[in-house]
């Protein structure tokens, strides 16, 4: 038996070449090495502006893993893997900002004695 006979071969699974995942590797690596030196060569001036870099280069970061590496397309499945990663993302987001308006309404509505405590002492 020879090892060709070992692997299986699934009709309309999505193969990629070698080259596909070194482009893939290495726009993750970039990806990945903008961040650091953001931070570690404390090139922007602004908090703020250096956190929203980093995140959009982090989404940029999982679009790139599900595209080279989880070959995700509209044309998989019918276009269901899409839709099922929309809804995913949809209720990520809802759980994501519900637990933090509910924090910051529990912050302000539990803690009012703590501002004017805080007040007085100052």
């Amino acid at each position: 038996m020879s090892a060709h006979d070992d692997t299986m071969h699934v009709e309309g699974a999505p193969h990629a070449s070698f080259r596909e995942y070194m482009v893939g590797f290495w726009l993750s690596v970039v990806l990945t090495v903008i961040p650091f030196w953001l931070v570690l060569g404390d090139v922007l001036d602004s908090a703020g502006l250096t956190i929203f870099f980093i995140i959009a280069l982090g989404t940029v970061q999982m679009i790139v893993h599900m595209i080279y590496f989880l070959h995700l397309s509209t044309k998989s499945e019918a276009g269901w893997i899409i839709i099922s990663l929309a809804f995913t993302v949809m209720l990520v987001v809802i759980t994501i900002a519900g637990s933090i308006w509910i924090m910051y309404h529990l912050d302000r509505n539990m803690m009012p004695l703590a501002l004017e405590t805080a007040s007085v002492f100052s």
